[in-house]
């Protein structure tokens, strides 16, 4: 079974899919060696972990693809893929697709700002016409090799347009053949219940937890008892990474050492196991030349 009609079949039965944003391979590893079985790759978190740069547009298609192939080298998990706004116009969408498809795509998330794009929780978002994201999303469908790969549509209009625009909005681009629905940002558990009750049975709905950005951290549970059926925490990672760094390199050059730390850090047998260097290694023995003389 592919990875995207693995993550279709969790959309329709059980409980809701908590995706994890990730941004390179050792995140994804912990995720998945944590119990995670879906991966959201972020292009925020790209774009702070790569670049040490906001998320305003400055990462590349490329660039997002090379790190969703190194993450599918290292785990065997589907992941959903933010591709912004497909890099482009309609034809610049079928390109994202057919290579976020080679290198591992279980689903492809496409939104309706303009260029350059900016993270849906900053202020001054502008968006593009509603027909130009339905050629869009159209484009993404008729690209894609898979027919179980996931389409998945963001509007960003509640905060440029108000909700009932962007209900419109989402309503049009499931229409246009869109999977799944993204409607971003709303800024409280009342938006996010009127969002669910206007689109259900629409498609399958994903919430957005951004700590400390415009919409209400929720608990997964309730989530799916308001009817969303995934959610992702895409910059958790980096905003939990960046607070232990901060304190690493500060305790670092305080003390001219690491050992105050210690207890904080997996020491040099720890992280290898968690590698699994000593596996890697008894494994590559079966190809030493002494074996083919």
């Amino acid at each position: 079974m592919t990875h995207a009609k693995q993550l279709r079949q969790r959309l329709a039965d059980g409980p809701i899919v908590v995706a994890p944003g990730v941004y390179d391979s050792l995140g994804a590893l912990m995720a998945q060696q944590a119990g995670f079985d879906t991966l959201y790759l972020s292009g925020a978190s790209i774009a702070y972990t790569r670049f040490g740069r906001p998320d305003i547009g400055l990462v590349g298609m490329s660039e997002v693809a090379q790190t969703l192939s190194e993450i599918r080298e290292r785990v065997e998990l589907p992941v959903m893929v933010d591709a912004d706004t497909g890099f482009g116009n309609a034809l610049n969408v079928q390109r994202t697709v057919r290579v976020f498809e080679k290198a591992g795509a279980a689903a492809i998330q496409l939104e309706d700002q303009t260029l350059p794009k900016r993270c849906g929780h900053l202020s001054g978002k502008t968006l593009v016409p509603a027909g130009e994201m339905v050629g869009k999303i159209k484009a993404a469908v008729d690209a894609r090799r898979d027919a179980d790969t996931i389409i998945v549509a963001r509007t960003d209009a509640v905060a440029v347009e108000g909700l009932p625009k962007a209900l419109e909005r989402a309503q049009r681009y499931i229409e246009a053949g869109a999977d799944m629905l993204f409607v971003e940002a709303p800024p409280s558990r009342e938006d996010l219940q009127q969002i669910a009750g206007a689109l259900k049975g629409a498609a399958p709905l994903m919430a957005n937890m951004v700590e400390g950005g415009t919409t209400p951290l929720l608990e997964a549970a309730e989530l799916q008892q308001l009817g969303y059926r995934l959610v992702i925490f895409p910059g958790g990672l980096v905003r939990a990474v960046s607070r232990v760094m901060a304190d690493y390199f500060a305790s670092l050059k305080r003390h001219g050492t690491t050992q105050p730390f210690r207890n904080q850090m997996l020491d040099f047998t720890g992280l290898n196991e968690l590698l699994g260097t000593a596996q890697v290694l008894e494994h590559g023995k079966r190809y030493d030349a002494d074996n083919f003389k």
